[in-house]
Parts: C-alpha cells; sequence; structure tokens
C-alpha cells in the first residue's frame, strides 16, 4: 500500500510539473546557436576524417582506430541536417559574416532540402560501411567515396568565403 501511495504522489508531482515545462521559455535558443553548432559539428567531421586520411597517407591505417572515427563521422551526418532550420538559412552576398555566428551554408541548403538531406545520409551509409571495413584496402575505398561526397555536397551548397 505504501508503494502505491508512492507511486500516486510521484504521478502527482510529474502531472503538475507539466505545465511548466511547456511554459519554458525557448527564446534562449538563437539562430546565430545553431548555426555554430552545425560549424562545431562540421570541424568535428573534418577532425575525424582527417585522422582517417591520415593513416592512409603515411599507411599506417590502425582499422580500429579508423572504425572508430568512421563510426563517429557516420552518427554526426545522420544529424547534421537536423541543423539547417529555416530560419537559418540566412546567408547574404558580399555580407561582413562573422567567422562563428555567421553562416556559409547556400540558400539552396532550403530550396534543395530533400537532396541536401540524402546527400547527408548517404554519406553517412558510406562512413558506417567504412566503420565495417574490415581490410585496409577497403577502408581506403570508402573514404575515399565518402572524400567525393563531401566535396560534392560542399560544392552545391556551400558559399566561398
Amino acid at each position: 500500500m505504501a508503494v502505491l501511495v508512492a507511486c500516486a504522489g510521484l504521478a502527482g508531482g510529474l502531472l503538475a510539473a507539466s505545465p511548466v515545462v511547456l511554459a519554458q521559455d525557448q527564446s534562449a535558443a538563437k539562430v546565430e546557436d545553431t548555426i555554430f553548432a552545425r560549424k562545431t559539428v562540421m570541424s568535428s567531421l573534418s577532425d575525424n576524417m582527417d585522422q582517417i586520411e591520415m593513416m592512409i597517407s603515411t599507411g599506417k591505417i590502425d582499422l580500429d582506430d579508423a572504425r572508430e572515427h568512421a563510426d563517429t563521422i557516420s552518427v554526426m551526418l545522420m544529424a547534421f541536417p537536423h541543423l539547417f532550420p529555416p530560419a537559418s538559412n540566412q546567408w547574404k552576398p558580399a555580407a561582413d559574416v562573422d567567422p562563428v555566428t555567421g553562416t556559409f551554408a547556400s540558400p539552396d541548403v532550403w530550396s534543395k532540402f530533400a537532396d541536401f538531406y540524402q546527400r547527408a545520409a548517404d554519406a553517412s551509409k558510406t562512413a558506417f560501411d567504412m566503420s565495417r571495413a574490415d581490410k585496409p584496402d577497403v577502408l581506403k575505398a570508402k573514404t575515399a567515396e565518402l572524400r567525393t561526397a563531401c566535396n560534392a555536397c560542399h560544392g552545391a551548397y556551400l558559399k566561398p568565403q
């Protein structure tokens, strides 16, 4: 009986607090923060890719380490398109862009979002396949495939600085 009373009390407390949670002020979330977050994710993606490409270029391939980097890339690429809400479409030609909070994302990201999203999903799958590479040659081939996908996406959706 005491457990039932405790559970009822906990449930009542959660229900009483739920309007507070729903009424929380979301104004602290700024577009600049979202842009900074996606730049941070892209920097981390790049660092992980650099680690793999360095192993390949030096011939010192540690498959376990490379697979871990590739898995991280795969997960980040799955999340990446979600860091492009419509309000973050703020690129303007010839604007003085803040290197931290300004965007270099082309407006095409939003007008062709299905393509952008699919490219990220395809690249994520390639990185996932890299994370399962059981031989250096497989890792090398998938890394080249991912680099090509990254460069193509940047060519389509990244405005020059």
